[in-house]
């Protein structure tokens, strides 16, 4: 039967634990609401969301001590903060490569986050083929008794990465042996076929985004034009300026 000083031992650590655990929760909340108002921002403003989902997690204490006896390192709260930089975990799913740079220029902007490091698997990918933009976020958490300042991992993908990865991880997990050459050849083949099916749709987002940039300059071109007997004349700027100050004046 324990004794009432170690119960109280057990209550610190308890609570120390708890405590350290939070500051990383409290992070991924911060992340996930500074996400949801860039979604927000880009539905209301430029009618064009690059975000399609997110997924968050944290590690549980027992993945962590399992990780931190793999390093190698100290078993204290400490050592798991310096060592173990992936505790909290964000992944962020866009339509498009080019959206996965522009959350990352738009994180990078944000005077409150610090870039601690970037690993960029699209460039380069990895000799499986695993594609994706992997950033080490430093996040400021304001606890009662000061400012924590907190490492989370974001990983930024395509729909067609997060779903070649989702499979590649369950693959490997159901097998629990050495995988056949044969195997890790397919999955690199299909790492390939999903990245040039990335890089078409880039294609045609392009060739999309130009045509309706073209449509619109018609449009207003053409609202710039009156039509009168068959007869096209062009408005002149002054007289469009002209009317619509006047138009201001008698409201």
């Amino acid at each position: 039967m324990m004794t009432q000083y170690q119960m109280e031992q057990l209550k610190d650590l308890k609570n120390k634990i708890t405590r350290f655990m939070m500051v990383y929760k409290f992070a991924l909340d911060e992340m996930e609401t500074k996400i949801e108002i860039l979604k927000e921002e880009f539905h209301l403003l430029h009618d064009y969301n690059p975000i399609e989902h997110t997924k968050s997690r944290i590690k549980s204490p027992e993945s962590i001590m399992k990780k931190l006896f793999r390093k190698g390192c100290d078993i204290s709260l400490p050592s798991i903060k310096h060592n173990i930089k992936d505790i909290a975990g964000l992944r962020i799913t866009c339509s498009f490569i080019s959206d996965i740079y522009r959350i990352y220029d738009m994180l990078s902007r944000q005077h409150d986050l610090k870039i601690l490091e970037v690993k960029d698997y699209i460039k380069s990918p990895k000799p499986n083929g695993y594609q994706s933009l992997h950033l080490l976020i430093e996040v400021p958490i304001y606890m009662s008794d000061g400012q924590e300042l907190v490492c989370i991992e974001v990983q930024i993908r395509t729909i067609a990465m997060d779903f070649w990865a989702s499979l590649e991880h369950k693959i490997f997990y159901k097998y629990n042996q050495e995988i056949p050459a044969h195997l890790l050849q397919e999955l690199k083949a299909a790492a390939d076929s999903a990245s040039a099916l990335d890089h078409q749709m880039e294609r045609l987002n392009r060739e999309i985004s130009a045509i309706k940039s073209a449509q619109s300059e018609n449009a207003a071109e053409e609202l710039r034009r009156i039509i009168i007997s068959k007869e096209q004349f062009s408005i002149p700027a002054a007289l469009l300026e002209l009317m619509s100050s006047e138009g201001q004046n008698e409201s």
